[in-house]
């Protein structure tokens, strides 16, 4: 993760909706300069525009841009992770530099789990963060808790700005944030708690 100052504390799935900021998924065209800024952003990144663009053409939705008024400010990359890939993330058997196809979820695939690749952007760029997470509300994906590691002192701060929280884990800082709906009230009589098979994951 990124870069950018956001000092208001909100859910990740409460943030609002800024109307100056565009945000969509990525054209092909747009792919290299966003490589680009992630390698000047975010430390640790090392995916080139070509591997990016195979994981885009397996799923548009993977990528989204963050622009105002026709100006690129930012993106950010997910990798969508199928039950398998949800599975191998909290085992630390997956490699989330280049993921192996098998992890992730098919474009007409529910999603298990949401696993934030990067965020790059820069200026006004981070207030897009609201419109990515209603990106994130559609119905293949809203049942999916998001993980993410910070790679930088503004990433971490936007976790904890925005309801992530480390998890136990076989590696070092991951971060989940749990959806809202997933979340289960420990008041409730006879609530039922299922336990995955550990937690967590690395980048």
């Amino acid at each position: 993760m990124e870069r950018g100052s956001f000092a208001a504390r909100h859910d990740f799935d409460a943030l609002p909706l800024s109307p100056d900021v565009e945000v969509r998924c990525a054209q092909f065209s747009e792919i290299a300069a966003l490589c680009d800024m992630a390698h000047r952003l975010v430390p640790g990144v090392r995916v080139g525009a070509a591997e990016l663009a195979t994981y885009v053409a397996r799923d548009p939705q993977s990528l989204l841009t963050f622009s105002r008024k026709g100006d690129l400010l930012g993106g950010m990359a997910f990798l969508f992770l199928s039950d398998r890939g949800h599975d191998a993330l909290l085992l630390d058997e997956i490699c989330l530099t280049a993921p192996d196809t098998r992890h992730l979820a098919s474009a007409d695939q529910a999603v298990s789990a949401i696993y934030i690749w990067a965020i790059a952007a820069t200026g006004r760029g981070i207030a897009g963060l609201g419109k990515a997470a209603a990106h994130l509300r559609q119905i293949r994906f809203r049942n999916a808790d998001c993980y993410a590691h910070p790679s930088t002192v503004a990433g971490r701060d936007i976790m904890k700005a925005t309801g992530f929280e480390p998890v136990p884990s076989f590696q070092s800082d991951l971060w989940c944030y749990e959806r809202p709906w997933n979340r289960r009230s420990m008041r409730m009589p006879g609530a039922i708690i299922q336990a995955r098979s550990f937690a967590d994951a690395r980048h």
